[in-house]
């Protein structure tokens, strides 16, 4: 692949209820297999193993407006009380299995009743919500981001704020080190801002979201 580098100044920039699961089930883990093969056609498959605090589920308003990201285990006990229904699956069609139900592995639940939130503006500065703001790409070159980077240095007096963070890779970061881009002569591709919207706060919290959730996020721009 042809080496990256950063935009020089001046070039231009191209731009439904479920079945219930017992209670008294507490296992730190749960099997989950593809819907095809509970009728038994699937003989033989092993099953795929998902710890209960790594996948998250959107949990929506009953006004469809996104309000946090459970683990699973929360998500399911909210849909087996009837406190919430399932709006997506699992988009592989996976299925939790106890010793005498199942139920289908939520991506995005919505609440029976409605919630009133407060306003909370500010959107708290977090690595997930950056990178997801900037789209994990570097903001000077354009390849994968794999670090932040403050555009005016720290040691050099620069805030860390939305506006002077930006997403960037090892290379670049490497390269630039405590230098002001006027120093070497790069530019930004995109000016960093503030992200707006009730739904940042929760991309400020989640590393990765699931592509069902983003309809429900709108557009994650700055």
């Amino acid at each position: 692949m042809p080496d990256r580098q950063p935009t020089p100044i001046g070039a231009p920039v191209t731009g439904g209820t479920a079945p219930v699961i017992p209670s008294g089930r507490n296992k730190s883990s749960v099997h989950a297999v593809p819907d095809g093969d509970r009728d038994g056609g699937g003989a033989g498959h092993t099953p795929v193993v998902f710890p209960w605090g790594r996948r998250k589920v959107l949990l929506l308003n009953a006004t469809f407006e996104p309000l946090t990201a459970l683990s699973l285990r929360r998500a399911v006990v909210l849909v087996v009380c009837g406190k919430a229904e399932v709006v997506h699956g699992d988009p592989a069609g996976l299925v939790l299995h106890s010793s005498t139900s199942e139920v289908l592995v939520p991506s995005v639940i919505r609440l029976s009743n409605y919630v009133r939130v407060p306003y909370r503006g500010r959107v708290p500065l977090t690595r997930a919500g950056l990178m997801h703001r900037d789209r994990y790409r570097c903001a000077y070159c354009g390849g994968r981001a794999e670090t932040i980077d403050h555009v005016v240095p720290r040691s050099r007096g620069g805030p860390h704020t939305w506006t002077n963070c930006v997403a960037c890779c090892a290379k670049c970061n490497h390269r630039k080190a405590d230098k002001l881009l006027s120093e070497l002569g790069w530019r930004l591709r995109v000016v960093p801002a503030a992200p707006r919207g009730p739904h940042w706060r929760l991309l400020a919290g989640v590393a990765e979201a699931d592509p069902q959730w983003l309809p429900y996020l709108g557009e994650p721009a700055a």
